[in-house]
Protein backbone atom coordinates (compact mmCIF):
# COMPACT_ATOMS: atom_id res chain seq x y z
CA UNK A 1 0.00 0.00 0.00
CA UNK A 2 0.88 3.53 -0.95
CA UNK A 3 -0.75 6.38 1.96
CA UNK A 4 -1.35 9.37 -0.10
CA UNK A 5 -1.94 12.56 2.10
CA UNK A 6 -3.08 15.93 1.29
CA UNK A 7 -4.78 19.42 2.60
CA UNK A 8 -7.67 21.25 0.80
CA UNK A 9 -6.84 24.20 -0.49
CA UNK A 10 -8.58 27.65 -0.60
CA UNK A 11 -9.49 27.23 -4.05
CA UNK A 12 -10.72 23.63 -3.54
CA UNK A 13 -12.88 24.15 -0.48
CA UNK A 14 -16.78 23.02 -1.74
CA UNK A 15 -15.08 20.92 -3.95
CA UNK A 16 -16.93 17.22 -4.26
CA UNK A 17 -14.31 14.69 -2.85
CA UNK A 18 -14.74 12.38 -5.66
CA UNK A 19 -14.11 15.19 -8.37
CA UNK A 20 -10.61 16.39 -6.16
CA UNK A 21 -9.71 12.66 -5.50
CA UNK A 22 -10.00 12.32 -9.32
CA UNK A 23 -8.07 15.64 -10.18
CA UNK A 24 -4.92 14.52 -8.04
CA UNK A 25 -2.39 13.24 -10.63
CA UNK A 26 -1.43 9.99 -7.88
CA UNK A 27 -5.21 9.17 -8.82
CA UNK A 28 -6.00 10.30 -12.20
CA UNK A 29 -9.60 8.83 -13.18
CA UNK A 30 -12.64 9.37 -11.84
CA UNK A 31 -13.03 5.01 -12.13
CA UNK A 32 -10.42 4.63 -10.02
CA UNK A 33 -11.46 8.11 -7.14
CA UNK A 34 -14.90 6.12 -6.79
CA UNK A 35 -13.43 2.56 -6.88
CA UNK A 36 -11.27 3.66 -3.92
CA UNK A 37 -14.52 5.56 -1.88
CA UNK A 38 -16.18 2.52 -2.38
CA UNK A 39 -13.44 0.22 -0.58
CA UNK A 40 -13.51 3.53 1.95
CA UNK A 41 -9.89 3.97 1.68
CA UNK A 42 -10.39 7.51 1.75
CA UNK A 43 -10.39 9.59 5.23
CA UNK A 44 -11.44 13.45 5.66
CA UNK A 45 -9.71 14.49 8.80
CA UNK A 46 -9.63 10.83 9.43
CA UNK A 47 -13.66 10.12 8.89
CA UNK A 48 -15.26 8.04 6.26
CA UNK A 49 -17.25 10.50 3.79
CA UNK A 50 -19.35 10.14 0.53
CA UNK A 51 -18.26 10.92 -3.05
CA UNK A 52 -20.75 13.80 -2.85
CA UNK A 53 -18.76 15.18 0.72
CA UNK A 54 -17.81 18.84 -0.32
CA UNK A 55 -14.51 19.44 1.23
CA UNK A 56 -13.68 22.35 3.37
CA UNK A 57 -10.19 24.60 3.32
CA UNK A 58 -7.66 22.70 5.66
CA UNK A 59 -9.06 19.82 5.69
CA UNK A 60 -6.85 16.56 5.55
CA UNK A 61 -7.38 14.04 2.96
CA UNK A 62 -5.78 10.39 3.21
CA UNK A 63 -6.17 8.24 0.60
CA UNK A 64 -4.67 4.52 0.98
CA UNK A 65 -3.77 3.25 -3.13
CA UNK A 66 -3.63 -0.37 -3.78
CA UNK A 67 -0.35 -1.44 -5.19
CA UNK A 68 -2.04 -2.98 -7.86
CA UNK A 69 -3.12 0.41 -9.14
CA UNK A 70 0.35 0.45 -9.48
CA UNK A 71 0.73 -1.06 -12.48
CA UNK A 72 -0.96 1.07 -14.38
CA UNK A 73 -1.29 4.64 -15.33
CA UNK A 74 -3.19 7.01 -16.59
CA UNK A 75 -2.73 7.80 -20.01
CA UNK A 76 -3.20 10.30 -22.55
CA UNK A 77 -6.14 8.96 -24.29
CA UNK A 78 -5.70 8.86 -28.14
CA UNK A 79 -8.22 5.98 -29.19
CA UNK A 80 -11.11 7.15 -31.19
CA UNK A 81 -14.36 7.05 -29.24
CA UNK A 82 -17.15 6.22 -31.41
CA UNK A 83 -19.75 5.93 -28.17
CA UNK A 84 -19.79 7.33 -24.63
CA UNK A 85 -21.91 7.77 -21.94
CA UNK A 86 -21.77 7.62 -18.42
CA UNK A 87 -22.35 3.68 -18.59
CA UNK A 88 -19.98 2.36 -21.40
CA UNK A 89 -18.01 3.73 -24.16
CA UNK A 90 -16.63 2.06 -27.16
CA UNK A 91 -13.34 3.04 -29.00
CA UNK A 92 -11.96 2.14 -32.65
CA UNK A 93 -8.86 0.58 -31.37
CA UNK A 94 -6.05 1.11 -34.31
CA UNK A 95 -3.84 -2.17 -35.04
CA UNK A 96 -0.69 -2.36 -33.36
CA UNK A 97 -2.03 -1.30 -30.01
CA UNK A 98 -1.87 -4.43 -27.18
CA UNK A 99 -5.16 -3.69 -25.19
CA UNK A 100 -3.31 -4.68 -21.50
CA UNK A 101 -0.50 -5.47 -19.77
CA UNK A 102 0.80 -9.03 -20.04
CA UNK A 103 4.18 -10.65 -20.39
CA UNK A 104 4.97 -8.84 -23.67
CA UNK A 105 3.18 -5.48 -22.96
CA UNK A 106 4.28 -4.19 -19.51
CA UNK A 107 2.98 -0.27 -20.66
CA UNK A 108 1.56 1.85 -23.68
CA UNK A 109 -1.46 -0.26 -23.81
CA UNK A 110 -5.21 0.28 -24.59
CA UNK A 111 -5.95 0.19 -20.59
CA UNK A 112 -3.88 3.20 -19.70
CA UNK A 113 -6.05 5.10 -22.18
CA UNK A 114 -8.98 3.66 -20.84
CA UNK A 115 -8.13 4.89 -16.85
CA UNK A 116 -8.16 8.34 -18.53
CA UNK A 117 -11.50 7.94 -20.22
CA UNK A 118 -13.30 7.10 -17.08
CA UNK A 119 -13.31 2.87 -17.23
CA UNK A 120 -13.93 0.95 -14.59
CA UNK A 121 -14.96 -2.38 -13.32
CA UNK A 122 -13.96 -6.18 -12.87
CA UNK A 123 -11.79 -7.73 -10.67
CA UNK A 124 -7.99 -6.83 -12.17
CA UNK A 125 -7.32 -3.66 -11.84
CA UNK A 126 -5.00 -3.68 -15.02
CA UNK A 127 -7.85 -4.50 -16.88
CA UNK A 128 -10.50 -1.75 -16.10
CA UNK A 129 -14.01 -2.15 -17.73
CA UNK A 130 -12.40 -4.71 -20.47
CA UNK A 131 -14.91 -7.09 -21.05
CA UNK A 132 -13.71 -8.86 -24.13
CA UNK A 133 -10.32 -8.13 -26.37
CA UNK A 134 -9.00 -7.50 -29.77
CA UNK A 135 -5.33 -9.02 -30.72
CA UNK A 136 -2.04 -6.71 -30.94
CA UNK A 137 -2.59 -6.36 -34.71
CA UNK A 138 -6.65 -6.34 -34.78
CA UNK A 139 -8.31 -3.38 -35.00
CA UNK A 140 -11.65 -2.44 -34.04
CA UNK A 141 -14.52 -2.02 -31.99
CA UNK A 142 -14.59 -2.99 -28.63
CA UNK A 143 -16.89 -1.78 -25.44
CA UNK A 144 -15.95 -1.33 -21.82
CA UNK A 145 -17.32 -0.11 -18.60
CA UNK A 146 -17.61 2.69 -16.52
CA UNK A 147 -18.67 0.79 -13.15
CA UNK A 148 -18.30 -2.97 -11.76
CA UNK A 149 -22.86 -3.18 -12.47
CA UNK A 150 -21.89 -2.43 -16.18
CA UNK A 151 -19.07 -4.89 -16.27
CA UNK A 152 -21.47 -7.52 -14.69
CA UNK A 153 -23.82 -6.81 -17.49
CA UNK A 154 -21.58 -6.97 -20.40
CA UNK A 155 -20.30 -9.64 -19.10
CA UNK A 156 -23.73 -11.47 -18.85
CA UNK A 157 -24.59 -10.59 -22.72
CA UNK A 158 -21.74 -11.95 -23.70
CA UNK A 159 -21.96 -14.83 -21.66
CA UNK A 160 -25.42 -15.47 -23.26
CA UNK A 161 -24.40 -14.37 -26.79
CA UNK A 162 -26.46 -11.00 -26.64
CA UNK A 163 -23.16 -8.72 -27.62
CA UNK A 164 -22.55 -9.37 -31.45
CA UNK A 165 -19.64 -8.85 -32.53
CA UNK A 166 -18.63 -9.38 -36.18
CA UNK A 167 -15.43 -9.11 -38.17
CA UNK A 168 -14.32 -8.38 -41.66
CA UNK A 169 -11.45 -11.08 -42.99
CA UNK A 170 -9.45 -11.79 -45.74
CA UNK A 171 -8.52 -14.88 -46.46
CA UNK A 172 -6.75 -16.84 -49.02
CA UNK A 173 -8.26 -18.83 -51.00
CA UNK A 174 -12.22 -20.14 -52.58
CA UNK A 175 -14.49 -20.71 -49.76
CA UNK A 176 -16.84 -23.78 -50.94
CA UNK A 177 -19.97 -22.69 -49.33
CA UNK A 178 -21.37 -18.42 -49.00
CA UNK A 179 -22.22 -19.49 -45.36
CA UNK A 180 -20.74 -21.59 -42.83
CA UNK A 181 -20.42 -22.53 -38.92
CA UNK A 182 -17.17 -23.79 -37.38
CA UNK A 183 -17.47 -25.46 -34.23
CA UNK A 184 -14.39 -26.92 -33.03
CA UNK A 185 -12.85 -26.33 -29.68
CA UNK A 186 -9.52 -24.06 -29.07
CA UNK A 187 -6.87 -24.15 -26.78
CA UNK A 188 -3.03 -23.70 -26.29
CA UNK A 189 -1.02 -25.69 -28.63
CA UNK A 190 0.31 -29.07 -27.53
CA UNK A 191 3.83 -28.35 -28.98
CA UNK A 192 3.97 -24.63 -28.94
CA UNK A 193 2.13 -22.91 -25.57
CA UNK A 194 2.16 -18.92 -27.63
CA UNK A 195 -0.26 -20.54 -30.13
CA UNK A 196 -3.66 -21.27 -29.89
CA UNK A 197 -5.31 -25.08 -31.32
CA UNK A 198 -7.14 -27.72 -32.14
CA UNK A 199 -4.72 -29.92 -31.11
CA UNK A 200 -4.92 -29.12 -27.13
CA UNK A 201 -4.88 -30.36 -24.29
CA UNK A 202 -7.16 -27.98 -22.67
CA UNK A 203 -10.07 -27.92 -25.40
CA UNK A 204 -12.67 -24.81 -24.67
CA UNK A 205 -15.37 -24.83 -27.01
CA UNK A 206 -15.26 -22.56 -29.68
CA UNK A 207 -17.87 -21.71 -32.73
CA UNK A 208 -17.40 -19.25 -35.56
CA UNK A 209 -19.82 -17.90 -38.30
CA UNK A 210 -18.46 -16.81 -41.82
CA UNK A 211 -20.68 -15.51 -44.81
CA UNK A 212 -18.90 -14.31 -48.41
CA UNK A 213 -18.90 -10.82 -49.20
CA UNK A 214 -17.25 -10.72 -52.06
CA UNK A 215 -15.23 -13.83 -54.58
CA UNK A 216 -12.00 -12.50 -55.78
CA UNK A 217 -9.18 -14.58 -58.16
CA UNK A 218 -7.59 -15.44 -55.43
CA UNK A 219 -8.96 -14.61 -51.95
CA UNK A 220 -12.41 -13.66 -50.29
CA UNK A 221 -13.51 -11.21 -48.37
CA UNK A 222 -15.88 -12.77 -45.45
CA UNK A 223 -17.92 -11.55 -42.63
CA UNK A 224 -17.27 -13.17 -39.06
CA UNK A 225 -19.59 -13.33 -36.37
CA UNK A 226 -18.36 -14.73 -32.97
CA UNK A 227 -20.52 -17.25 -30.97
CA UNK A 228 -18.15 -17.42 -28.66
CA UNK A 229 -14.14 -14.96 -27.86
CA UNK A 230 -11.41 -17.63 -27.14
CA UNK A 231 -8.09 -16.09 -28.18
CA UNK A 232 -6.91 -15.72 -31.73
CA UNK A 233 -10.63 -17.77 -32.45
CA UNK A 234 -11.26 -16.23 -36.12
CA UNK A 235 -7.59 -16.68 -37.20
CA UNK A 236 -7.29 -20.34 -36.05
CA UNK A 237 -10.79 -21.25 -36.87
CA UNK A 238 -10.41 -20.15 -40.50
CA UNK A 239 -7.24 -21.84 -41.02
CA UNK A 240 -8.32 -25.18 -39.97
CA UNK A 241 -10.79 -24.60 -43.15
CA UNK A 242 -8.30 -23.75 -45.25
CA UNK A 243 -9.21 -20.12 -45.40
CA UNK A 244 -5.74 -18.77 -43.78
CA UNK A 245 -5.82 -14.59 -42.98
CA UNK A 246 -3.70 -12.91 -45.37
CA UNK A 247 -1.25 -11.27 -43.91
CA UNK A 248 -1.43 -13.31 -40.80
CA UNK A 249 1.94 -14.12 -39.57
CA UNK A 250 1.22 -16.50 -37.25
CA UNK A 251 -1.90 -18.80 -38.61
CA UNK A 252 -2.35 -17.46 -42.07
CA UNK A 253 -0.41 -16.03 -44.91
CA UNK A 254 2.86 -13.56 -43.90
CA UNK A 255 3.10 -10.59 -46.06
CA UNK A 256 0.22 -11.44 -48.42
CA UNK A 257 -0.85 -8.64 -50.46
CA UNK A 258 2.21 -6.36 -48.88
CA UNK A 259 0.42 -6.12 -45.28
CA UNK A 260 2.20 -5.87 -42.49
CA UNK A 261 -0.68 -7.65 -40.28
CA UNK A 262 -3.58 -9.77 -40.24
CA UNK A 263 -6.38 -8.64 -42.70
CA UNK A 264 -9.13 -8.65 -39.79
CA UNK A 265 -11.00 -5.44 -38.41
CA UNK A 266 -14.14 -5.70 -35.81
CA UNK A 267 -16.23 -3.69 -37.79
CA UNK A 268 -19.65 -3.93 -36.11
CA UNK A 269 -20.74 -4.03 -32.96
CA UNK A 270 -24.23 -4.70 -31.19
CA UNK A 271 -25.75 -4.75 -27.77
CA UNK A 272 -28.60 -3.91 -25.30
CA UNK A 273 -27.55 -0.97 -23.57
CA UNK A 274 -27.01 -2.31 -19.83
CA UNK A 275 -29.10 0.15 -18.36
CA UNK A 276 -32.13 1.55 -20.84
CA UNK A 277 -31.92 -1.65 -22.68
CA UNK A 278 -32.06 0.17 -25.97
CA UNK A 279 -30.09 -1.66 -28.84
CA UNK A 280 -27.11 0.54 -29.77
CA UNK A 281 -25.43 -0.80 -33.19
CA UNK A 282 -22.13 0.85 -34.12
CA UNK A 283 -19.87 0.23 -37.25
CA UNK A 284 -16.61 1.26 -37.85
CA UNK A 285 -14.86 1.78 -41.49
CA UNK A 286 -11.76 -0.87 -43.06
CA UNK A 287 -8.85 0.92 -41.79
CA UNK A 288 -6.56 2.47 -44.41
CA UNK A 289 -4.15 -0.38 -44.56
CA UNK A 290 -6.28 -3.21 -45.19
CA UNK A 291 -8.38 -0.78 -47.67
CA UNK A 292 -5.59 -0.82 -49.64
CA UNK A 293 -4.82 -4.49 -50.01
CA UNK A 294 -8.36 -5.16 -50.48
CA UNK A 295 -8.07 -3.48 -53.82
CA UNK A 296 -5.04 -4.49 -54.65
CA UNK A 297 -6.72 -8.11 -54.09
CA UNK A 298 -9.69 -6.81 -56.75
CA UNK A 299 -6.91 -5.77 -59.30
CA UNK A 300 -5.52 -9.20 -59.30
CA UNK A 301 -9.06 -10.07 -60.22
Amino acid sequence: MATLRFSVADDDAGLRLDRALAGRSEVGTRSLAERLLQERAVLVDGIVRPKSHRLAAGSVVEVELPAASEGLRPQPATVPVVYSDDYVLVVDKPAGLTVHPGAGARSGTLAGQLLTLGASGGRDPTRPGIVHRLDRDTSGLLVVARSDEVYSALQEGIRRREVERRYLALVKGRPRSRTGRIAAPIGRDRRDPTRRSLDTDEPRDAVTHFEVLETLTEHALLDVRLETGRTHQVRVHLAAIDLPVSGDPQYGVKDDLGLQRQFLHAHRLRFRHPSTDEAVDLESPLPADLSDALERAREAT
